[in-house]
């Protein structure tokens, strides 16, 4: 039988793939575990990756505004030294700024609830017991509440306890603690200098990956490509930027409505949802959740009051906001936004809340150019 060269050459790229996934599969656990260790070895770097990506945002705005007026070869490499020294300020100011707001606020508070819980079910009992009596048929309740108070104290008394006989085992696990720790440090520094090098470099290590794709890709795909990575990179800037400026916006309405009708930890709540709101859809429940529990302790009343003023901003956010501060930075319908978080918090979190927004977004934004672009070659063909 006469085989050509093409023939001869597809027969063996067969044999070859064939023989790979023979020894993918013998050799697998080999393999996860290299994949597993490549990946702590490069995660560092993707992580200063997307860490010089965020702080270029706030960058682009100190270089292109505040030191626009500073021109020439000289004054760029100073004004690029001037720029990301104030971003970094800017957001350990930030940070500092918040620390100093939120932690004595949250000691304040841990104290006040670890103090006014006992009360609390003692209050809820009286309660339950005047009910009791009034109605018999609630009687199981003041069962229910005796019982959650007996908890209460049986969890006290069990961390007195692991307080006095498990502190032999708190040491024990000190060292491992201790090397998590400066593993974590280790590579967060890592990341900080890799991301201040990216900001520093930008410009030059863009020229360098686009030369290596004008050397080893074709014009077409590199275009398309490069194509894709201008969409994904407004996206991304755009959602970031809107997510933030939305959080502040909900956050400093808490706390202006929080201290008008003069609720307890308005900053500390205010902040809480300002956080949590950069979680798209469902983070700020979560801020409307620990506040309503902790207004609760102080005020029953005051704590349903806090939560009818959380679903009537969350209508003003929802309705008014985030359609016009984010909404329309990612281009991305509603029912998309639910789906885009509802897969990205499955597979990896928060982070994939945060990541699968504008990805899906890219994604649509071309799916929809594709569209428009085959409709106009139908509609020229029927003419």
């Amino acid at each position: 039988m006469d085989f050509s060269k093409t023939k001869m050459r597809q027969i063996a790229l067969l044999m070859v793939f064939a023989t790979l996934l023979i020894m993918m599969v013998i050799y697998c656990k080999d393999i996860l575990k290299a994949v597993d260790l490549t990946i702590a070895i490069i995660a560092p770097f993707i992580a200063g990756a997307a860490m010089a990506f965020v702080l270029n945002i706030p960058m682009n705005f100190i270089e292109n505004t505040i030191l626009k007026k500073w021109t020439g070869k000289s004054a760029d490499s100073f004004k690029r030294i001037v720029s990301i020294f104030l971003t970094i300020l800017f957001v350990i100011f930030l940070i500092g700024l918040l620390i100093a707001i939120v932690v004595p606020q949250i000691s304040s508070a841990i104290a006040d609830v670890a103090g006014k819980i006992p009360k609390f079910f003692e209050e809820l009992m009286d309660i339950a017991n005047e009910l009791s009596n009034k109605y018999p048929a609630l009687k199981n309740s003041a069962g229910t509440i005796t019982e959650l108070k007996n908890n209460w104290q049986k969890i006290i008394a069990g961390v007195g306890s692991f307080m006095q006989s498990g502190i032999g085992s708190v040491l024990n696990t000190t060292i491992g603690v201790a090397g998590s720790i400066i593993t974590v440090v280790t590579s967060f520094i890592i990341a900080f200098v890799f991301s201040i090098y990216i900001l520093a470099q930008k410009e030059k290590l863009g020229s360098q990956f686009m030369r290596i794709f004008k050397a080893y890709i074709p014009e077409k795909p590199r275009n398309s490509f490069l194509k894709v990575c201008a969409i994904m990179n407004k996206n991304f800037s755009s959602f970031i930027t809107g997510q933030c400026v939305e959080a502040v916006i909900l956050g400093s309405m808490f706390v202006v409505s929080m201290l008008i009708f003069r609720m307890p930890y308005a900053v500390m709540i205010g902040i809480l949802i300002a956080f949590t709101a950069l979680i798209p859809i469902v983070g700020a429940f979560i801020g409307c959740v620990v506040g309503a529990f902790l207004i609760l302790l102080e005020n029953p009343m005051m704590a349903v009051g806090f939560v009818i003023l959380f679903l009537v901003l969350q209508q003003i956010e929802g309705n008014l906001i985030y359609p016009r501060v984010v909404g329309s930075s990612v281009g991305l319908p509603a029912i998309w936004v639910l789906f885009a978080v509802s897969i990205g918090g499955s597979l990896f979190g928060i982070a994939g809340m945060l990541v699968f927004i504008p990805l899906l977004s890219t994604v649509y934004a071309l799916i929809r150019e594709s569209v428009i672009r085959r409709e106009n070659k139908i509609v020229e063909s029927q003419e």
